[in-house]
């Protein structure tokens, strides 16, 4: 069965073609309905890569969409046909088990084919169901423990600040995750060293594998606590793309300590039965669920005619 799966995902793969392969080089200056239907696309490709696996977490990937669209679409300084590009941009996934994000990313920007997508979390997978530098190659970091990918972020961009280099980092973290102390550790580092390389991308869905982030262990008012630490906080609806554009080129502009763009989302964004429903956080859908979902998103109108 689990070869079926990932031949009946490879096939529906080829169907949904998102011609960004000829660009090599990031940011291009798309529009808001480019990065609208490059994010339908993601959506897809989350699915069927979860779907290929039999498991996976396509609930926080689902939300983290629109947000990491924009990034490497409009933000990211990043070249796909070369990887380790010395004058690239970072970008790490503290809440590492958003892989299928991260893979159909590097997929529809070119750095890996898109029908590697079904050998998600395969033995022996450069896919691993959390992301692995030593398998990788465009992988930054390796990340799965959560609460330890923004201290490593801190590191980058307190070296990059020592070298006056123009180089960022971008960090996407969950909600949840930010209920480690880790977390708080390097807030309050990034800020004492006033690392203005680096922005946080605050992933605000309010759901975790437990439940209610909320009734989980309280996080709240998330918005004050970034201010007491002197970070510069935008906020921003995380599925509308012209806010998100508009708050990462406020970030941007930030030159004296570094910036978090906390971004109200919904778990499963863009498929009906999956959204705000933790149960979603780690499971895979079905045939039938599959097809749903691609349907789903097919129809979403997000601001564009893809």
């Amino acid at each position: 069965m689990s070869n079926e799966r990932r031949e009946e995902a490879k096939t529906l793969l080829s169907r949904y073609p998102y011609p960004l392969f000829s660009v090599t080089q990031f940011p291009f200056s798309p529009t808001d309905e480019d990065i609208a239907c490059f994010a339908k696309q993601i959506r897809k490709d989350i699915i069927l890569s979860t779907y290929a696996a039999g498991s996976g977490h396509p609930g926080g990937s689902l939300s983290s969409t629109d947000l990491l669209s924009v990034l490497f679409l409009d933000v990211m300084r990043h070249r796909s046909n070369e990887p380790k590009w010395s004058n690239r941009d970072f970008v790490i996934f503290s809440k590492g088990h958003v892989s299928p994000l991260l893979y159909a990313l590097f997929a529809e920007t070119g750095y890996i084919p898109r029908e590697k997508l079904a050998t998600f979390r395969d033995f022996q997978s450069p896919l691993q169901g959390h992301p692995s530098n030593l398998w990788l190659e465009p992988v930054e970091v390796s990340t799965g423990s959560l609460g330890q990918g923004l201290s490593v972020g801190v590191g980058l961009a307190l070296a990059l600040k020592k070298k006056q280099s123009s180089q960022r980092v971008f960090v996407l973290c969950g909600d949840g995750e930010s209920q480690e102390g880790q977390i708080w550790e390097a807030v309050m580092s990034a800020a004492h060293y006033r690392l203005n390389h680096l922005t946080l991308i605050y992933d605000y869905n309010n759901l975790e594998i437990d439940g209610w982030v909320e009734d989980v262990m309280g996080i709240a008012p998330v918005k004050d606590k970034f201010e007491s630490f002197n970070w510069h906080v935008f906020e921003t609806d995380g599925h509308y793309i012209p806010a998100i554009r508009e708050a990462f080129a406020k970030a941007l502009q930030v030159s004296d300590r570094p910036a978090v763009l906390v971004a109200r989302t919904s778990k499963g964004k863009g498929v009906s039965f999956m959204e705000n429903q933790a149960d979603w956080h780690g499971k895979a859908p079905n045939r039938d669920q599959m097809l749903q979902s691609i349907d789903e998103i097919e129809k979403e109108d997000l601001l564009q005619k893809c």
